[in-house]
């Protein structure tokens, strides 16, 4: 599937989603209750989703949240790095940055104070958006995998430019047991429910060491597959990938779920 295609059938699947809950679209994610207290329902309802990567987040840092949709993720991060931090959304679906932007000044008003901004943008380039080295994490939850393969390799170039040397990514996002066929991948409804666009759990991994991230370990894997099609297995992955600073020093940040150390990753399709 070409970018055109794939951004078409994103658009087509998630703008509706953006007020109705279409259950399809997210896995089963456990988020800490406390912070979902100061969030409106209409924006959890529509949140899609497969980990929560605000766990890897520190109080006083300024994050990323790319494809951020209607803004769960940025409201709970918002609470995390707290008045001094930040959190920037980007998204390009209009829909989804309506509800974030109508829902913004009710989550400052009650966390009582205003730290998150929305941006229409893609996420393969965000050069007007985001300078280099500009970001401490950048997160992802479950939207990676919607973006068209032949622009994957550009993303990762993206994830790696914006982040701060000493700083990491934490993306969630659905991996397959296989390389995807040619034929699933060109199915819009698949593609557009985070199935057929997703890469394989290590050329995932591979991904972020190819752009230059390094100490890249996954802390998530989960052992039951979340759908299997075609005889692949598809299943949620929490991915945190360091940045070296200028004197070689990584840093994990947060990690208070790890599963073990970093996956194998051998045989990239």
């Amino acid at each position: 599937m070409d970018k055109n295609q794939a951004e078409s059938a994103c658009h087509d699947r998630y703008s509706p989603a953006a007020t109705t809950v279409e259950p399809a679209l997210c896995c089963p994610v456990d988020y800490d209750a406390k912070w979902l207290k100061a969030i409106p329902q209409e924006v959890i309802d529509c949140d899609y989703g497969c980990g929560d990567p605000s766990k890897y987040v520190r109080e006083g840092e300024t994050v990323l949240d790319l494809g951020s949709g209607a803004g769960k993720i940025c409201f709970i991060a918002s609470q995390v790095v707290g008045e001094h931090g930040k959190v920037i959304g980007v998204d390009m679906n209009d829909s989804m940055l309506e509800v974030a932007n109508k829902f913004a000044p009710v989550v400052a008003e009650t966390i009582g104070f205003e730290n998150v901004e929305f941006h229409k943008g893609n996420i393969t380039n965000m050069q007007e958006i985001i300078n280099n080295n500009d970001i401490d994490v950048v997160v992802s939850n479950c939207v990676l995998n919607l973006v068209s393969n032949i622009d994957k390799p550009k993303l990762f170039s993206e994830l790696f430019r914006v982040t701060k040397g000493g700083g990491r990514a934490v993306i969630s996002d659905i991996v397959a047991s296989e390389c995807v066929p040619e034929e699933m991948q060109n199915d819009e409804h698949l593609w557009s429910g985070c199935i057929s666009g997703a890469m394989k759990d290590t050329a995932f991994v591979e991904a972020f060491a190819e752009a230059g991230f390094e100490e890249i370990t996954v802390v998530k894997h989960e052992t039951e597959p979340w759908q299997t099609v075609g005889g692949i297995e598809f299943r949620s992955m929490t991915v945190v990938a360091c940045k070296a600073d200028a004197d070689g020093n990584t840093d994990a940040g947060p990690d208070p779920e790890a599963e073990g150390g970093c996956c194998g990753a051998s045989g990239c399709c």
